[in-house]
């Protein structure tokens, strides 16, 4: 199964609060033919949309993506929810039904997704494949989690999933060949984890000047990017200045991306009996 040679990678810190436009970051990534891929820009959705507002932002954030040509998305949000809260028959696009039901009110959608989850078994948040096998922190509609799922899927997957030319995996490997562009799941988190570095201890929320084990775990994470992709002195500052390291994931998910897409067993992702209807994280 053949992958676009792409020409640029972006990888998205996501956010569903309602300012998202404040702590989504982007992350462009140029190849280049010999060397190190070359971070060229890093940037606040806020700033480039004029607003943090969710619905605005998101919406500046879907342009921006079906305005990109030979392009590599990688998103650090939840592109499905466990195959267990669906009947049997459902397919991916049956999520989006289930999520336009409950209008803006995603912790009530999640409280749904546990009540559902309770009637299968006795667990109240059930992990998708995938989030098992790269280890990701939460499940999509834990409570840290519900409004990155739900205001990723809804506002931000289902309305490029109209797009022509759009490709959004693992739900649309039949476009694969034709893609402009190419969207997949990244989680920042399960990334570092794969290449065997700190993916603690390295976010400060709360703001202020970060702390001297956050500032070593950042210098850490720094060096070892380093030798993936090269970062200019100004973005570094940027990465190093941002409290919550948003502007660092934005990156990680860009690296993790163009990484796991490159590596991939494609084929064997496309035949899987769960991943097209519950999602894939290529990290």
């Amino acid at each position: 199964m053949r992958v676009p040679d792409f020409a640029v990678v972006y990888g998205v810190d996501f956010s569903g609060a309602k300012l998202a436009g404040r702590n989504i970051w982007i992350a462009r990534i140029e190849p280049r033919r010999r060397g190190r891929p070359v971070l060229t820009a890093l940037d606040r959705l806020e700033d480039i949309a004029g607003t943090a507002k969710r619905a605005p932002a998101l919406a500046h954030l879907v342009d921006l993506v079906a305005a990109s040509e030979s392009a590599l998305w990688g998103f650090d949000c939840p592109f499905g929810l466990p195959v267990e809260l669906f009947p049997s028959t459902a397919e991916w696009l049956h999520q989006f039904d289930f999520l336009r039901e409950w209008g803006d009110e995603a912790y009530a959608c999640g409280l749904e997704c546990i009540r559902r989850a309770l009637l299968v078994g006795d667990r109240m948040h059930l992990r998708r494949t995938t989030d098992t096998d790269a280890k990701a922190p939460f499940d999509g509609y834990h409570y840290r989690m519900i409004y990155q799922t739900f205001y990723g899927m809804r506002d931000v997957v289902q309305p490029l999933t109209r797009v022509p030319g759009t490709a959004i995996l693992p739900f649309h490997y039949r476009k694969l060949g034709r893609a402009k562009r190419v969207l997949v799941e990244c989680c920042p988190g399960s990334v570092l984890k794969k290449l065997g570095l700190p993916h603690q201890n390295y976010k400060q929320p709360e703001g202020g000047p970060l702390t001297r084990k956050r500032l070593r775990t950042r210098h850490a994470l720094h060096t070892a990017l380093d030798e993936l992709v090269r970062i200019d002195e100004r973005f570094r500052r940027v990465m190093m200045r941002n409290p919550g390291a948003d502007a660092l994931d934005a990156v990680i998910a860009a690296v993790g991306a163009a990484r796991a897409v490159a590596a991939a067993d494609h084929a064997a992702i496309a035949r899987h009996p769960r991943y097209p209807r519950e999602g894939h994280l290529y990290v």
